[in-house]
C-alpha cells in the first residue's frame, strides 16, 4: 500500500521551529507498520528534516498563480510517477479538490485546527464538497468534529467522519524528582492566555518563594514580558527538551483564550505526569481526564487554582499520578487507529486471512423486512428467528429492515427509496467490515451494490433466503422466479422452502431451508392444557396489508368451507376468510392458545418440502398438525410427529379419529414439539446458513438433508 502524506505548504517538517502537524505526521509516520512505503512531501527552507522519507516538493515560478495552487501541483507531479493507494492531506482543505480531480487515490483529510475558520471549510456548501471528495476525515478532536458539522444535520456522509487525537510518548516518571515548578509552554501571546498566565505567577511566586515557574515559547509579533527572579525564561526550545523538563514540572498550566483543537502543551504534560490546569476551550478538555478546568477565565481565578495546587501537596500528586497513569494517547495507539483506517479503506481488515473455523464470530449483516412499522403486529415473521439464531451462535449481527428504511426514504428524487438503500448498505459496508451479507426478499438491494462491495473486500461472503413458492404450479410464479434469480449469480449461496429438485429451473448454489423454530417465539405446549376449540387455521390476502382485500379469494377457501361443513362436530377457530379478520402478534399468540390441532395448508399445489412458516408456529406451540402428503414432509417430520393426510376426505377422518382421541393426539404433537425445536430451530438453521455459504464441511449431516 503506497501511502503519501501531504503537508501545508511551508510546514517546517524539521528540528527548527517544526509544528504541530509536523511532530503528529513523524511521531505516526516513524512507528507505523506502512512506513516503508510512506512518503511525506511538504515545502521548507531548512536542510535538515525530521524523516528520512521526506521530499521537499519544488515550485515552478508561474505569474498569477499563488504559491499553494503551485505547490499542489508540483505534488501532483510526483504523485503521477508515484501512483499512491491513499494520500493524507493535512490541514488544508483547499487542496482536496485539486487532488481529487488529477488523482484515483483514496483520500484522507486531517483537520487540526477550527474546520470553520479554514479556507475551503467555512461554509456548509464546502464542507458538504470535502465529503464528497474525500473518502475519510479525520479530525484532532470530538470538538473540531462537531464544528465541522454545525449546519450539516441532514447529510448522509457520518461515516466518513472520524477523531483521532493527536499522540505523545509515554516514558517512566520518577515523581519523587518532581520539582516546585510551574510551566507555560507555547506561543507568548494573549490567545494563549500568557499575560494572564505572566500576571498571575508572579503573585504565585511572591506567596510562595520556594516555588519557580519555567517559560518555553516566543512570540514575535507580540511583546508580552514579565520578570521575576524566579521566573525562567527560555526562548524556543526543540521537542526533546520540551519532554525532559515536564519530567520535573509538578504543574502545567495551558490557560488559552481561544478555542484549542486539541492541545498539544497539556497532553505532553499529562504524558509526563504533571497536575495539569486548563481552560475550559474548545478541544483542550478531551487532552486529559483528570483536568483541573478554570471555567471563568480570568486572572483571580488562575490564581485560585495554581495556589490550590501548590497548597494542596497530596492532591497534587494524585492528579499528577493519574493523569500518567490514564494516559492512553500514546504514539502507538493513535498510530495503530491511523494504520486501520488505512486498511479498513481497501478493507484489507482481517478477512483478507479470513478462514471460517469452527468458533469463528462473524460480522453479519442481516437485510429483511423486520417490518418495524408495523409496531410489532408482524414481529413473529422468519426474518426475526434466523436473526436470533445468528445471535444465538454468538455472531455480531448487524440487522437492517430494507423496506422500513426505503419508506423513510422516499422523496421526488428516490421514488421507491432505493437510492438511499443501497447507498446505506455501501456505508454500512464500509464501517460495519462484514464478513457475511444476508438477504431476505430484499429487492431493493441491487446487483450494482453487491458488485460494489465485492471490489473493495473480494472476500465477504452473500447469502439469500427466499421463503415464497417457487413452484409453476403455485402463486406469483413468474414474479417469484424472477426475483430468486436476479442476484442468484451473485451470491453464494441461496436457500428456499421448496426443495431445490422439485422446481423447474436452476438456481446455482441453491439448498433447502425448513421454516424454523424460535425458543422465545413458540413457547405454548398446547398439549399440556384443555382448549376449547379443536382446529385452528389461519390465512391472509398478504401480511403487510394485515386485513381482508374485497374482492379477493383463494383457492383453500373452497378447501376450508367443504372442511367444515363435513365435520359438523368440529369446532374450527378460522380466521382471514369468511369475513373473520386474519390475526397477528399478540392476538394471534393468545387465539392460538386455545386449539388442539393445526392444519397447515398453503397457496397453490402442494411441492416437495414447501410450506409457509405456519408450520413452525403450529407444531413449535405444541399443536397437533396436519400436513399434505404431496409436500412429502413425511420424510423429514416423522408420522409419529405430525399427521399427514392423502386428500380432504382423508383429512375428514382423521380430524374426527384425533378429536375422540386426546391420547394420540398429545402424545403426537408433544413429539412433534420436541422433534421440531429440537432439529428445526433458529439457531440450526442460522448454522446451516453460515456452513453453507462459507462451505464448511461437516461430518453429521442436518435433520432435513436425508
Amino acid at each position: 500500500m503506497k501511502i503519501s502524506i501531504l503537508l501545508p505548504y511551508k510546514e517546517n517538517f524539521s528540528p527548527n521551529y517544526p509544528g504541530a502537524v509536523s511532530l503528529f505526521v513523524k511521531d505516526t509516520s516513524q512507528i507505523s507498520k506502512y512506513k516503508s512505503s510512506i512518503k511525506i512531501y511538504g515545502n521548507t527552507n531548512y536542510k535538515k528534516k525530521l524523516l528520512s522519507n521526506y521530499v521537499n516538493v519544488n515550485l515552478s515560478e508561474k505569474l498569477f498563480q499563488g504559491n499553494n495552487i503551485l505547490y499542489v501541483k508540483s505534488f501532483l507531479k510526483y504523485e503521477k510517477k508515484r501512483n499512491s493507494d491513499i494520500i493524507e492531506i493535512h490541514n488544508r482543505p483547499k487542496y482536496l479538490e485539486l487532488v481529487k480531480k488529477n488523482s484515483k487515490a483514496k483520500i484522507f483529510l486531517f483537520f487540526h485546527n477550527d474546520p470553520l475558520s479554514m479556507r475551503g471549510s467555512k461554509t456548509p456548501l464546502q464542507r458538504i464538497n470535502l465529503l464528497k471528495n474525500s473518502d475519510k476525515i479525520i479530525f484532532n478532536s470530538n470538538w473540531s468534529q462537531k464544528r465541522f458539522l454545525t449546519n450539516l444535520s441532514h447529510h448522509n456522509y457520518e461515516s466518513k467522519l472520524t477523531t483521532i487525537h493527536q499522540s505523545a510518548s509515554k516514558t517512566k516518571i520518577n515523581f519523587n524528582k518532581k520539582e516546585k515548578l510551574i510551566s507555560f509552554i507555547g506561543k507568548l501571546n494573549a490567545a494563549k492566555g500568557y499575560d494572564l498566565f505572566g500576571s498571575s505567577i508572579i503573585k504565585i511566586l511572591n506567596k510562595h518563594k520556594d516555588w519557580k515557574a519555567v517559560v518555553i515559547g516566543d512570540e514575535p509579533r507580540e511583546k508580552i514580558e514579565f520578570k521575576h527572579k524566579n521566573l525562567i525564561i527560555l526562548g524556543f526550545k526543540n521537542h526533546k527538551y520540551i519532554l525532559n523538563i515536564l519530567k520535573k514540572v509538578s504543574i502545567s498550566v495551558v490557560c488559552s483564550r481561544w478555542d484549542e483543537p486539541f492541545g498539544r502543551a497539556s497532553l505532553e504534560a499529562c504524558s509526563r505526569g504533571c497536575a495539569t490546569i486548563i481552560s475550559n476551550k474548545g478541544g483542550l478538555p478531551e487532552t486529559t481526564k483528570h483536568p483541573v478546568i478554570i471555567k471563568n477565565l480570568t486572572s483571580d481565578n488562575l490564581i485560585k487554582k495554581i495556589n490550590y495546587l501548590v497548597k494542596n501537596k497530596k492532591k497534587r500528586i494524585l492528579l499528577q499520578k493519574k493523569n500518567y497513569r490514564d494516559f492512553t494517547y500514546t504514539h502507538q495507539f493513535i498510530t495503530k487507529k491511523i494504520d486501520n483506517l488505512r486498511l479498513n479503506i481497501f478493507n484489507f481488515y482481517e478477512s483478507e486471512k479470513f478462514k471460517f473455523k469452527k468458533n469463528t464470530i462473524l460480522k453479519i449483516l442481516h437485510i429483511t423486512n423486520f417490518n418495524e412499522r408495523y409496531d410489532g403486529r408482524l414481529h413473529y415473521n422468519t426474518g426475526r428467528r434466523i436473526n436470533n439464531g445468528f445471535i444465538r451462535l454468538g455472531h455480531n449481527v448487524l440487522a437492517l429492515s430494507d423496506r422500513d428504511f426505503t419508506r423513510r426514504s422516499k422523496n421526488i428524487s428516490d421514488f421507491y427509496g432505493t437510492k438511499s438503500l443501497n447507498k446505506k448498505i455501501i456505508s454500512i459496508c464500509e464501517t460495519f467490515k462484514p464478513n457475511l451479507i444476508v438477504m431476505g426478499h430484499a429487492d431493493g438491494v441491487s446487483k450494482e451494490t453487491l458488485i460494489k462491495i465485492n471490489k473493495f473486500d473480494e472476500n465477504v461472503k452473500f447469502a439469500q433466503w427466499f421463503l415464497d413458492p417457487v413452484s409453476k404450479f403455485g402463486p406469483d410464479y413468474i414474479k417469484n422466479k424472477n426475483r430468486i434469480l436476479d442476484k442468484s449469480n451473485l451470491v453464494d449461496s441461496t436457500f428456499i422452502t421448496t426443495h431445490p429438485s422439485a422446481i423447474n429451473f436452476k438456481i446455482k448454489n441453491s439448498h433447502y431451508l425448513p421454516n424454523p423454530c424460535d425458543k422465545s417465539f413458540e413457547t405454548l405446549k398446547n398439549y399440556d392444557h384443555k382448549c376449547e376449540k379443536d382446529v385452528f387455521f389461519s390465512m391472509s390476502h398478504g401480511v403487510h396489508r394485515g386485513k381482508l382485500k374485497p374482492g379477493k379469494s383463494d383457492n383453500r377457501e373452497i378447501f376450508i368451507n367443504s372442511l367444515t361443513q363435513s365435520c359438523k362436530n368440529v369446532k374450527f377457530d378460522i380466521y382471514g376468510m369468511n369475513e373473520k379478520q386474519p390475526v397477528w402478534g399478540a392476538e394471534f399468540i393468545k387465539i392460538i392458545s386455545n386449539s388442539k390441532m393445526g392444519l397447515n395448508l398453503s397457496r397453490g399445489r402442494p411441492i416437495k418440502y414447501y410450506t409457509s412458516d405456519r408450520i413452525s408456529q403450529l407444531i413449535g406451540n405444541g399443536l397437533l398438525t396436519f400436513i399434505d402428503k404431496r409436500t412429502k414432509l413425511e420424510r423429514i417430520i416423522s408420522s409419529k410427529c405430525a399427521v399427514f393426510y392423502k386428500d380432504i376426505n382423508d383429512l375428514i377422518k382423521k380430524i374426527k379419529k384425533f378429536k375422540q382421541n386426546d391420547k394420540n393426539r398429545i402424545k403426537i404433537a408433544k413429539n412433534g414439539r420436541y422433534m421440531y425445536h429440537k432439529y428445526f430451530n433458529s439457531k440450526l438453521i442460522a448454522d446451516y446458513i453460515v456452513k453453507k455459504t462459507f462451505h464448511v464441511n461437516y461430518s453429521k449431516k442436518f435433520y432435513w438433508e436425508k
